[in-house]
């Protein structure tokens, strides 16, 4: 039977959505996205409009990333809610490809070591010498960090892909005098619980206003500067592919376009 959407009454909308909710905790998506699809296909219901109507009339005038989000989250119900082919051909716009903002060596030194809150200075240390994302920041564990061998084991990753980075030794000396014999997570916020997102993200917009930086700095941006800094160096980029836990070599050439090595090379020609 294929489903229409109309005529739903709220308990059968409530089960739809309680399916969907069990879906995407089975799949293991991020909170954020989970909490975007479940959004987008209560608004979808409630609309009572077929798929392509909600898209063009709900989503006209949004941006292409929001679209594109609506797109797949409806893609992602019928698929694995409903269990029916999703068979819109909607033409979707290619995500616009942005540059990221990568900071100088010197502008994330500066950020770190304006830093005085020893735990506040680690995760900005982790974030750029580790090339971590924020949430597997929130989730390093003292077990994860192998001091003799010098090595970070990332176990909560996006994808579910572990991986293993180098542990720097500007880090492993930081986090040695913070209290190499803990147990546990890292990041304790005062309330006993793992750090947030927000308060992350706080950290690095303060460190960056102390050490005066007019960039829009976020935490990836810190992870972009990692990446891009160790092209720069010389790294061959599938090692960095890995260091990053990248499934492409696409995704990691990006950083090809910011390096600033062969760019300066090419000044020199004029």
């Amino acid at each position: 039977m294929v489903f229409e959407n109309k005529n739903l009454t709220p308990r059968e909308r409530y089960e739809l959505i309680g399916k969907l909710i069990e879906e995407i905790k089975l799949r293991k998506y991020s909170y954020r996205t989970g909490k975007a699809y479940i959004h987008i296909v209560k608004n979808f219901l409630r609309s009572e409009l077929t798929p392509r109507e909600f898209l063009l009339n709900y989503y006209s005038d949004k941006s292409k990333s929001t679209i594109r989000q609506a797109y797949f989250a409806l893609k992602f119900f019928y698929n694995y809610v409903l269990h029916e082919k999703f068979n819109e051909e909607i033409p979707l716009a290619k995500k616009k490809e942005k540059l990221p903002v990568v900071l100088s060596r010197d502008e994330v030194k500066r950020m770190i070591y304006s830093t005085q809150n020893i735990k506040h200075r680690l995760v900005l240390m982790f974030l750029y010498y580790a090339g971590m994302r924020l949430n597997e920041v929130r989730n390093i564990r003292w077990e994860d960090v192998d001091f003799e061998r010098e090595i970070i084991h990332i176990k909560v990753t996006k994808g579910d892909k572990e991986r293993v980075v180098f542990l720097h030794p500007n880090l492993k000396n930081t986090l040695e005098i913070y209290g190499k014999n803990n147990r546990g997570y890292i990041f304790i916020s005062q309330r006993g619980g793992k750090y947030s997102s927000k308060s992350i993200q706080l950290i690095v917009k303060n460190a960056a206003y102390r050490a005066k930086i007019n960039k829009n700095v976020t935490p990836h941006t810190l992870r972009h500067s990692f990446a891009t800094h160790l092209l720069e160096g010389g790294a061959d980029i599938r090692y960095i592919q890995q260091l990053l836990g990248h499934k492409h070599l696409k995704t990691t050439q990006i950083y090809t376009h910011v390096a600033n090595k062969d760019i300066k090379e090419l000044s020199k020609l004029l």
